[in-house]
């Protein structure tokens, strides 16, 4: 048992001092697309004593105007069109822009903005189509700018924990992976249709969670490439009239309108051998499709499913593994943070832009994600396994 407890005392760090922020130098942001999402953008830019923010563009008439009211931001200029926000770069001298529109978008925004000369924080998912992701990272490239993917989950503690335990080589090499989760009644309609028709989210759970589950274990394991994908997607419940996850009111026109999938399961091959099982879903009848469980030729590792899946883990770790003839299971308790992910999402951006710093979320890994979740979609719609095929850029 002396050995298991050292493996615990070595899992125990702890976080480091915060950065002090240098307020001298100002950097000049704009939001593309100020619906909900961007709510949390602009409330987190507001703590930094070095941001300003002084722009907007939305589709909807009013919308940026009701937005930087409610966030009681004056002066900001507002624009229709993203395309008007970045043809006046020359009086509003933009160091960043905040991507926040509908999946389908995501890809043109940032391509638009990052040939402006413009550093780019984009939501995620990264984009829908795994040749919407290509393009974006020409266009990074030809750029020379920041670039960061906003998988806020990626700076919770027991997200660094988890990578921290897979890289210290206590599991051994990794062959199997079982991921996913979801929630038992949550496709998300609360803002309107956005994220379930086709025509704006073009994905679906896929895209919402399925990137961040995909993000915990591939981070974890150090982004491998993927090789094939055998993938399933379902929409049973969307598409019902019947679906107790809708308003009553709202119940045949959200089941007409959806155009995404609600579940999705995916079978990848990873170089190194390493194959990942996947699942995810914004609506099924149980309460999780599992935990999370990453297997090694020395141990194994179990991260506890939570009820709907919220950036963290749901439990106490679990490794198991052997001393001797001895099955010993140790337990990683669950840090507990009052730090807001979120927070050190857009900070770690900021500071990147101002310190030549490489992206805190790179591209480069994002695409093997991407990769993954269009595979996934791809070989739903033809039925049969595909082989990923990434070019390099």
């Amino acid at each position: 048992m002396a050995d298991g407890k050292a493996i615990l005392d070595e899992f125990k760090n702890t976080n480091g001092p915060a950065k002090e922020i240098d307020s001298s130098k100002k950097l000049r942001v704009g939001i593309i697309g100020t619906g909900w999402i961007a709510d949390a953008h602009i409330q987190v830019y507001k703590k930094f004593p070095d941001v300003e923010i002084v722009a907007g563009a939305d589709l909807v008439p009013g919308k940026a105007e009701a937005f930087f009211k409610k966030h009681e931001i004056e002066g900001a200029k507002c624009y229709g069109e993203h395309t008007e926000m970045l043809a006046d770069q020359a009086n509003l001298k933009l160091d960043a822009v905040s991507v926040c529109t509908y999946n389908m978008t995501h890809a043109v925004c940032t391509i638009d903005s990052l040939k402006a000369g413009i550093n780019v924080l984009l939501e995620k998912p990264m984009c829908v189509t795994l040749e919407e992701g290509i393009e974006i990272m020409k266009a990074e490239k030809e750029s020379g700018k920041v670039l960061s993917i906003g998988f806020q989950p990626r700076f919770d503690p027991n997200m660094i924990m988890v990578k921290d335990i897979v890289q210290s080589g206590v599991l051994g090499d990794i062959y199997y992976i079982q991921t996913g989760g979801g929630r038992r009644r949550g496709i998300p309609t609360p803002f309107g249709t956005s994220f379930i028709a086709k025509e704006t989210g073009g994905i679906g759970a896929l895209g919402d969670i399925g990137c961040y589950s995909l993000d915990m274990v591939l981070n974890a394991i150090g982004y491998p490439k993927p090789l094939t994908v055998s993938g399933y997607t379902s929409d049973f419940f969307g598409t019902s009239p019947d679906y107790s996850g809708y308003r009553k009111d709202k119940r045949e026109e959200y089941a007409k309108a959806f155009g995404v999938d609600d579940f999705a399961a995916g079978f990848v091959r990873l170089e190194g051998g390493i194959i990942l099982d996947f699942r995810i879903a914004w609506a099924m009848n149980l309460d999780t499709p599992g935990d999370t469980i990453i297997m090694g030729t020395k141990g194994g590792l179990r991260i506890p499913s939570t009820e709907c899946w919220n950036g963290t883990i749901g439990g106490d770790l679990t490794i198991y593994s052997n001393i001797g003839d001895e099955k010993v299971e140790t337990k990683i308790p669950m840090k507990k943070s009052d730090v807001w992910c979120f927070d050190v999402k857009v900070r770690s951006f900021l500071d990147a832009i101002k310190e030549g710093a490489p992206a805190p979320v790179p591209t480069s890994q994002i695409i093997y994600n991407q990769a993954i979740l269009s595979g996934i979609k791809k070989s739903a719609d033809l039925g049969r396994e595909i082989e990923i095929e990434i070019p390099e850029i």
